[in-house]
């Protein structure tokens, strides 16, 4: 109990008669105006800023009404601001031509503006494999970075989540579904791209994360001999044989010029039939070269003997 007499500490004037509305908007985050020439994009974010059918349609939506979704940024100690979320709104708003834009301040360590920058973007409408797969991985990291370490290798019934359930949180994807995704992160630039592109399948580009970059690079020339991208099958056995031991171009090339059902005229040669006729030196793009120029030139003489 307080003791009889003791020192009570007044409230202040303004402490008195301020409602509780009034305190809570003291309190509460104002947008700001802030020209766009003090403000940068997040400093290695994932999501792609592209000047597509999508973004002239923004660019419309902006000249005529502004932007009425304010970006979040946060200061940035070597000047200006760093945005966290709206990267596309301030590109717009560029090449519209505005000068200001309002914009959420907010103090965030760098593991917080990970966080939030993560959880912004992912819920755009259309988001590419690649950059839901860093997206992941970099909030995954700051996860782990925030000191939820443990919990990866804490697998009892509990309140605490593994890194991956946390990042998983508010997706449409599974734990499990996320660390596929940061498997993507494994890939060269020129594989991933393919995955964008849909012309290799996610459970393939999976397995072939697993291939050393040299193996990969390898396998871009041997997807180029063959015409083809590999099944689930095809890239499951590449993974094995570079975990055995490793991967050559020979088997990437035998693997890749299996005929796949469902292609009865697809012409295949196999590597080894090949490699007689040409030094060892030469790559299967080299190999495919030389055979197409000398069927070229075989169709160009059969032409000039008909004329005669």
């Amino acid at each position: 109990m307080p003791k009889k007499g003791a020192n009570i500490a007044l409230s202040s004037y303004d402490d008195i008669f301020s409602t509780e509305e009034s305190r809570e908007a003291a309190t509460r985050e104002q947008i700001q105006k802030i020209p766009i020439s003090e403000l940068h994009p997040f400093e290695g974010h994932p999501f792609r800023v592209v000047d597509d059918e999508a973004m002239t349609r923004t660019m419309e939506s902006i000249s005529q009404f502004g932007v009425i979704s304010p970006l979040l940024a946060r200061p940035d100690p070597d000047g200006g601001y760093e945005i966290i979320s709206g990267h596309r709104r301030h590109h717009a708003a560029q090449l519209v031509g505005l000068e200001t834009l309002p914009v959420i301040v907010r103090e965030m360590d760098d593991d917080e503006a990970i966080i939030a920058m993560v959880d912004a973007n992912l819920q755009r409408e259309t988001i590419l494999p690649s950059e839901r797969a860093w997206a992941y991985k970099m909030k995954m990291d700051a996860i782990k970075h925030q000191g939820t370490r443990a919990d990866l290798t804490s697998c009892q019934v509990g309140t605490k989540l593994r890194s991956d359930e946390k990042v998983a949180e508010g997706t449409p994807d599974s734990a499990r579904t996320v660390q596929r995704y940061i498997r993507l992160t494994e890939l060269i630039p020129e594989l991933l791209d393919m995955v964008d592109e849909k012309k290799i399948a996610m459970n393939p580009a999976v397995e072939l994360s697993y291939l050393s970059k040299d193996e990969q690079t390898q396998f871009l020339e041997a997807m180029d001999y063959a015409q083809a991208t590999p099944s689930l099958s095809q890239a499951q056995r590449l993974k094995k044989q570079s975990q055995d031991g490793g991967c050559s171009m020979d088997f990437m090339c035998s693997t890749m010029n299996e005929e796949k059902k469902g292609d009865p005229d697809r012409v295949v040669f196999k590597a080894e039939d090949l490699r007689k006729y040409f030094p060892r030196s030469y790559t299967p793009q080299q190999m495919e070269q030389t055979i197409l120029k000398l069927l070229e030139q075989w169709q160009r003489k059969k032409q000039r003997n008909q004329v005669l």
